[in-house]
């Protein structure tokens, strides 16, 4: 059985600031948030709306996770994408949750399974959790979460809206 799916800053952020975190649990019953991933987030201040989550939620668990292996330093990542890519690289088949294109592609080349904030919505849509995608989207982007206009209307094209 997988392990837990463990995510990186910057879904976590988005989900948090659009009032859309409990989305997370379509996921598993709780969420891996690597200590560098925390690290990061608790820099934005005690009030910012992130660390006011982290805080708050039982089932985001803050994590040490295992040393990052050589096979993911090569990549030059983050600090919080290269942990979250080590707990499932050593958890074969646990889904990892991260939007950076070059640790997306990272996760892509070492077969760990990737699913990222687009992703998260379109699952929700898709099991009945949300009515519909595109105002969630909207609302993601205005909290700063970059899709383009191309991928935004492909995703939704897969979910019929």
């Amino acid at each position: 059985m997988a392990e837990l799916p463990a995510i990186n800053t910057s879904p976590l952020i988005f989900l948090t600031k659009g009032g859309f975190v409990d989305l997370l649990l379509l996921m598993g019953s709780s969420i891996i948030v690597p200590l560098a991933v925390a690290t990061e987030i608790q820099a934005y201040g005690e009030t910012d709306v992130t660390a006011v989550a982290l805080n708050n939620t039982d089932w985001l668990v803050v994590q040490e996770t295992p040393p990052v292996p050589n096979v993911i330093q090569s990549w030059d990542l983050g600090l919080g994408e290269s942990a979250v890519l080590a707990w499932g690289y050593v958890n074969p088949g646990t889904e990892v949750i991260l939007d950076d294109l070059a640790a997306r592609r990272c996760a892509a080349t070492l077969g760990i399974p990737v699913r990222g904030t687009l992703g998260i919505v379109i699952t929700a849509k898709q099991r009945g959790v949300i009515p519909a995608a595109r105002p969630v989207l909207e609302q993601l982007r205005q909290c700063g979460m970059y899709l383009s206009d191309r991928v935004i209307n492909h995703a939704l094209a897969l979910v019929g809206e």
